[in-house]
């Protein structure tokens, strides 16, 4: 027997196995199946259906019929490998990108942007309705939640203004580039067309000149080797450039071979840092950053702001679709200039800033030292005298502020992708401003926040979707909440 066909033989013995402890599963690993596509995940995946089970196909639209390998079975849902379309979707698009199917940097090159965009709402609707438990919500009909459609791009290409690749060895040296779907294999690049081209082509250039001066790659299994990842920065307003290398431990070799060579091809960094990570871990940043040469930020603009940005600095991706976001973030807090506002999550004060330029007096808070500094270089930088920055925990600080006198009419709240802390929900109810405006980059966790801050005394009054990341399964809201 040939090793294909031993395989082949011992995954359906396996496959048996899980069936017989899954009862009612109607199917086991290795079966060929045909099944209707009745929906996305979250992640972009087709939903499945077969005999009354679902399996998740990758690449599978809704309102086709595929035959799929199944390649995981569980008690609720499984997943297959979509091998043949049947039946094709009208949405469905050939995607450009050469290494899409591989790559698990986007997951919907094959849906029409038009689609995406109604998908996306569609989401934000589904995560409103299912985990925030919020009535009437839809297109303006009735006292329910006004969900706009999402605000996409004209041209939804070529956004990016950073790169964050890891680094491997492959069988030619040293790779960059992104994550296998799935996996924590490396998919060399060197052309990705969600990314800005200056970025694409500096990403190739630093890693040829690792390659010349023969740097290793970090290897994560024997946590051995130099070169973790390569970031990225490109300013669009200046045209300025940053390179982070992020190495597994402190010294360099030949490290001022390295910033010549970069340098030499590419005139427009300003910036070379170096950042330390030595933990096994997947988190990109170690805690201890230098410049190897050059400055240690550069500047970027948005609507008529300027912006310093360091090494570890949190700067939205995509510039065109950040002014439309923060834009909305100032239309929803509905400042007359007599406010006090305070900006929860402020990082390097970018919403902040914004929202000075339209209240009294603002007030904003990061739980990250090197943010507040980065944020109050900027209110400098902008001649902004009405800003005040705080280091600590937005629970903690802004109690402290309102006995200090400091009343917030309008909180803003920009929290990571798990949400608000419990702590800080329960802190904006106490608080209790006559406005909220809430800026997320999860539907789900966003409703869980809606759902506590509505059952607090809050209507939630309208959603804007804004489609930051096009041909990712990501979708940015920023939502008005009023007191009542």
């Amino acid at each position: 027997m040939s090793g294909r066909n031993h395989r082949n033989v011992r995954g359906r013995k396996r496959g048996l196995e899980v069936s017989a402890s899954l009862q009612g599963v109607p199917v086991i690993v290795g079966q060929i199946v045909q099944c209707e596509i009745v929906g996305l995940t979250h992640q972009g995946e087709g939903v499945g259906r077969y005999e009354g089970y679902t399996l998740f196909v990758h690449e599978a639209l809704p309102g086709e019929i595929v035959r799929a390998e199944v390649v995981s079975v569980g008690k609720t849902y499984g997943r297959a490998r979509m091998i043949e379309l049947v039946a094709r979707s009208a949405e469905r698009v050939d995607a450009p990108c050469s290494i899409y199917e591989a790559c698990g940097g986007c997951q919907l090159q094959h849906l029409s942007y038009e689609a995406q965009l109604r998908w996306k709402r569609q989401q934000v609707v589904d995560s409103l309705q299912r985990i925030g438990k919020l009535q009437d919500v839809g297109d303006g009909e009735g006292e329910g939640v006004i969900v706009h459609p999402v605000i996409g791009m004209d041209d939804p290409w070529r956004y990016r203004n950073k790169a964050q690749v890891p680094i491997g060895s492959g069988e030619a040296g040293l790779i960059g580039g992104f994550y296998e779907l799935g996996s924590n294999e490396i998919v060399d690049m060197d052309r990705c067309l969600i990314q800005q081209e200056p970025n694409e082509e500096l990403v190739r250039i630093v890693k040829e000149a690792a390659r010349m001066l023969d740097i290793s790659a970090y290897n994560r299994e024997t946590g051995r080797g130099l070169l973790r990842h390569v970031v990225v920065r490109h300013a669009v307003t200046t045209g300025q450039q940053m390179v982070v290398l992020v190495t597994n431990g402190h010294d360099i070799p030949l490290a001022q071979e390295w910033v010549s060579l970069i340098r030499e091809r590419a005139p427009h960094v300003v910036s070379i840092c170096q950042n330390v990570n030595t933990a096994a871990t997947s988190v990109v940043f170690g805690d201890t950053t230098r410049v190897l040469w050059g400055e240690e930020v550069i500047y970027d603009e948005i609507d008529g702001l300027q912006f310093a940005i360091s090494a570890r600095s949190f700067f939205q991706v995509n510039p065109v679709q950040t002014e439309k976001l923060y834009s909305t973030a100032v239309e929803y807090a509905n400042l007359t200039g007599e406010e006090t506002v305070v900006d929860a999550y402020c990082g390097i004060g970018t919403i902040t800033l914004f929202l000075a330029r339209y209240a009294r007096r603002v007030y904003g808070v990061e739980i990250i030292p090197e943010a507040i500094e980065d944020a109050r270089r900027n209110a400098l930088l902008n001649g902004i005298t009405n800003a005040e920055f705080e280091v600590g925990a937005a629970e903690v600080v802004m109690p402290r502020w309102q006995s200090q006198g400091i009343d917030p009419d309008v909180i803003v709240v920009d929290p990571p992708r798990k949400g608000c802390d419990p702590a800080l929900i329960a802190t904006m109810l106490e608080l209790w401003p006559a406005r909220i405006v809430y800026v997320s980059c999860d539907p789900a966790t966003l409703a869980r926040d809606l759902r506590l801050l509505a059952d607090g005394g809050y209507r939630v009054v309208e959603v804007q979707p804004v489609d930051m990341f096009p041909h990712t399964g990501h979708v940015e809201c920023c939502v008005s909440l009023v007191r009542k």
